[in-house]
């Protein structure tokens, strides 16, 4: 299928953004917000804003919408998915055009949001039965009772996400949240909804109900606060300074919440490291979406026996990466998002330098690019005295720190407030897998980049510190959106005792009691 945009152009048809805003719940004379393209600063498209009001609307439609998809069962339900699944990898030159345009990343980074989606996709359509199915367990006594616990649905989900990874983070979540049996109302942040509304369309498409999936577009600290305040269910990616106001939110209305925060993720280059290896994962690790990725490498950790051969060559390498903001596969990175992310990473960079920081590269705007691109960096030296050793970057800057052996490694790794992603890079896979337990952090990968981790859908993407609660993917990602409900079932016999019988009652049971201690569990 083609996609939206002509090689010549970088604009939007405005048929195409009507069609796309229309499924935004906001009112005829909504405000419109002025939407520029991070590839060349010029404007793309003006979305509409939803009021307080439209969230309290999205809510009570999602509702009766809610009753519907219910009743399809966990068949429909993921033939639903499914069927979504196969019209996004045919139809995804579209959605990748609007995600670099929305974004500024590069092409290939934008399929990464494909495949993530179509991964969720399909796991949770087929796994998700049999995650939910009822678990038969142990009655207050053998024969004359038995338990059960079973997954119910929260019921409306509101999910929040950021700008960064739009159409992976929200569509993912929401589906998850879908096929756990619930409605979603998904708040997009508003320079970023046109994917996520094109995402909304293919699901329609593929036989969605209405109102199962309702989205509403305005500021986190109004309308992302309103979902907060409205739902039975918080998901939340975003900065964990945010994250702490939606906790507080979701802890005043006594609803769960499950939080993806920041992080200041670190890289451990092993005496006995393949050298061509660790400077292909740490570049990758490091620059990926210029950086803006919440798993990304912030610090790089290089055993000392190792650090100057590994910085000859990735040095270089770094120098070597082909910077681009074209609609097209074949750059190493494209551009941030916008003009506050490229201030935040000129004050990292020019504080450390200010404070004793060296750079080995990098360390400047690349305005020849892109209107926000800038030069990836690698800094070495980096103190305490330095904004970049602690707080997080999110952007295309790499410290580089050197360590003496795995115990030193380990201590400077887990010295960070947050604990979201590890990478270790090591010939002796057997010793890095013993070193991950001890790393604080909710993921570990190995000889690969955050990919390893982000593309095992199949495995809990946790979160430790600064970094969050509860996690994606895996059973945790699914059942997240479940409440667990346990019910038991007296079968013979009764529980209650006259007052005459309750020593003679209390002797018999504890004998039970003794018999079942040393009866095989089951």
């Amino acid at each position: 299928m083609r996609s939206f945009v002509e090689e010549q152009g970088q604009g939007l048809d405005s048929s195409l953004v009507a069609w796309l805003v229309g499924g935004i719940v906001a009112e005829p004379d909504a405000e419109l917000r002025r939407v520029f393209t991070p590839l060349t600063g010029e404007l793309l498209a003006q979305v509409p804003l939803s009021r307080v009001s439209d969230v309290g609307l999205a809510v009570q439609q999602a509702r009766p919408a809610l009753r519907v998809w219910a009743g399809l069962g966990h068949r429909r339900r993921a033939e639903v998915v499914l069927g979504f699944h196969d019209r996004l990898l045919a139809a995804r030159d579209q959605v990748l055009d609007l995600i670099q345009l929305e974004t500024g990343k590069t092409r290939a980074n934008a399929f990464e949001e494909v495949v993530e989606v179509a991964n969720v996709a399909r796991y949770y359509a087929r796994t998700a039965a049999a995650l939910l199915a009822p678990r038969r367990v142990r009655g207050v006594m053998p024969m004359i009772a038995t338990a059960r616990e079973q997954r119910l649905p929260r019921g409306v989900v509101g999910i929040i996400t950021p700008w960064n990874y739009p159409f992976a983070l929200s569509l993912g979540d929401a589906l998850a949240a879908l096929l756990a049996g619930n409605a979603v109302v998904l708040r997009p942040e508003p320079r970023t909804s046109l994917s996520v509304l094109w995402g909304l369309r293919l699901l329609i498409g593929a036989g969605l109900p209405a109102g199962v999936l309702q989205v509403v577009v305005g500021d986190g600290d109004l309308i992302g606060d309103a979902v907060a305040r409205r739902t039975d269910f918080v998901c939340f990616t975003g900065s964990t300074a945010t994250g702490r106001q939606v906790a507080q939110v979701a802890a005043e209305r006594m609803v769960g919440c499950s939080l993806e925060l920041g992080g200041k993720n670190a890289l451990y280059v092993r005496a006995d490291a393949d050298l061509d290896l660790a400077v292909d994962v740490a570049l990758r690790s490091s620059f990926a979406g210029a950086g803006q990725v919440c798993v990304h490498t912030e610090r790089l950790v290089l055993h000392e026996a190792v650090a100057d051969a590994f910085l000859a060559r990735f040095v270089p390498a770094v120098e070597a990466m082909r910077l681009g903001v074209a609609l097209r596969y074949g750059y190493d990175m494209g551009s941030l998002f916008g003009d506050d992310q490229l201030r935040r990473v000129c004050a990292h960079v020019d504080d450390a330098v200010r404070h004793g920081a060296t750079v080995l590269t990098g360390g400047r705007p690349r305005p020849d690019v892109g209107p926000w691109v800038y030069a990836p960096t690698v800094l070495e030296g980096v103190t305490a005295a330095m904004d970049v050793r602690d707080a997080e970057t999110f952007g295309p800057v790499v410290s580089v720190y050197r360590v003496s052996d795995d115990e030193a490694a380990v201590r400077l790794i887990n010295d960070s407030d947050y604990g979201l992603h590890a990478g270790i890079v090591s010939a002796d896979r057997a010793a890095a897998r013993q070193l991950a337990p001890r790393l604080h952090s909710g993921t570990v990968s190995i000889n690969e980049t955050f990919l390893a981790s982000w593309g095992a859908v199949g495995a809990a993407m946790g979160a430790r510190g600064h970094s969050g609660t509860g996690g994606r993917h895996g059973a945790e990602g699914l059942l997240r959106f479940t409440v667990l409900q346990s019910v038991a079932e007296q079968r013979a016999g009764s529980l209650g005792v006259a007052r005459g019988a309750q020593e003679r009652f209390a002797g018999l049971f504890c004998r039970a009691l003794v018999a079942l201690r040393r009866a095989r569990l089951r």
